[in-house]
């Protein structure tokens, strides 16, 4: 089935590119939830005259992205949690604790966008990178040291 997306899919295109995609995935997930619809002719038109709209509106985004991404470049955030004689922690450090202790500095960051493979569990300084954009991905550093 050929769709016209809305917005960007990091796996799928740019918006107003026309792309094939299986039927049940665009009369399930794309369409009802708004991120493209479907190719017809009318549609085609549509897109054309929309496409200095999608740009404008693209070029916003990253505009501010990038801003953003100044403001976290230098920015650390330092937990101090039990720890073994290892080095590993009792507990563990989510993307939600890292949102948390970002929120207490001022810097607004949903926990989704900081890229964490699984949660820290050692002592040591990470550097964590943030999805602000899927072409900006500033990394701010995570020092985990050992509770006195």
């Amino acid at each position: 089935m050929q769709v016209i997306l809305k917005q960007r899919l990091e796996k799928l295109g740019q918006p107003g590119e026309v792309v094939s995609v299986k039927p049940g995935y665009a009369r399930n997930y794309l369409i009802p939830q708004g991120i493209a619809y479907e190719a017809t002719d009318a549609n085609l038109r549509r897109i054309e005259r929309e496409a200095a709209q999608i740009e404008k509106r693209a070029s916003e985004e990253l505009a501010t992205a990038t801003e953003r991404a100044k403001s976290l470049q230098d920015t650390s955030v330092t937990f101090s949690a039990r720890a073994g004689g290892e080095g590993k922690l009792f507990g563990s450090i989510s993307a939600a604790d890292i949102s948390e202790r970002l929120a207490e500095q001022g810097v607004e960051v949903d926990r989704r966008q900081i890229i964490l493979q699984e949660p820290l569990k050692v002592l040591g300084v990470f550097s964590v990178p943030i999805r602000l954009h899927p072409d900006v991905r500033p990394e701010i550093k995570v020092w985990v040291i050992k509770e006195e």
